[in-house]
């Protein structure tokens, strides 16, 4: 498989351990490869490490591998480990812009906000890249880390003029309105957007920090049973509105 995780195929793939020609090799590191990435697809990262490490044995320059096996660090949480692969993948083929977005989502986990945006605003530069919206939701991200509301506010409107059904790029644009005190704009794009997605246990969440900071206790009340309602069970979100419902009490 030649593109980014999410168009993986989950192909069943019997692994012989018998190669011969290079062409053999070829056929058996690819074989590798997919079943490694079906692994990613489970979100069995260690299987799927465990795979794509071999393949790469086995094809060192193939820059394909290379970001598989960078996303199956990131799936590890070593994004230390990841950021070199994916380095090498671009070296080895520069216009790999699947590659240069993971690199980006790797330097955000690490919180290295500046190379995640020079990465991110690079993948616009493709103007074949199929998803722009994640790119500029996630250069939306960097720049609220840097508290530098304005840009954060104008890459996540984008992100949502190009998918409005994107809700994590509306989390990112609530969460500017909240940050900077801009309350009443929060509950207007809040209340319009769970119109559309209703069962958004996040939006829901935001929504309820907003009418908190309102002073508005009934309404963030019936939010936060809203989160209770929709989060999924265990989730960190669901402990939160459990927390905040009893305080509001």
């Amino acid at each position: 498989m030649k593109q980014s995780l999410f168009c993986i195929f989950l192909l069943g793939v019997s692994i012989c351990a018998c190669a011969g020609a290079p062409k053999d090799d070829a056929k058996l590191a690819e074989a590798i490869q997919i079943q490694g990435e079906a692994f990613l697809m489970q979100g069995d990262y260690t299987a799927a490490l465990t795979q794509l490490l071999e393949a790469r044995k086995m094809h060192p320059k193939d820059p394909y591998i290379l970001n598989s096996l960078g996303l199956a660090y990131m799936g590890k949480n070593r994004d230390d480990l990841a950021i070199p692969v994916f380095k090498t993948a671009l070296a080895l083929k520069p216009d790999y812009t699947e590659a240069l977005n993971n690199l980006g989502a790797a330097h955000l986990r690490q919180k290295e906000w500046d190379l995640a945006i020079k990465a991110f605003k690079d993948v616009l530069e493709d103007l074949l890249y199929p998803t722009p919206q994640f790119p500029l939701s996630n250069l939306g991200r960097a720049y609220l880390e840097k508290q530098d509301y304005m840009q954060a506010e104008t890459y996540f409107s984008q992100a949502l003029d190009l998918s409005p059904g994107f809700v994590t790029a509306a989390h990112g644009l609530s969460v500017v309105f909240l940050e900077t005190g801009r309350e009443n704009d929060a509950v207007r794009f809040l209340t319009a957007r769970l119109m559309e997605h209703p069962e958004s246990a996040l939006l829901h969440a935001d929504l309820a920090r907003a009418y908190e900071a309102k002073g508005w206790t009934n309404e963030a009340r019936q939010s936060w049973q809203n989160v209770l309602h929709y989060a999924k069970k265990h989730s960190e979100l669901k402990k939160t509105a459990a927390k905040r419902l009893s305080a509001l009490n």
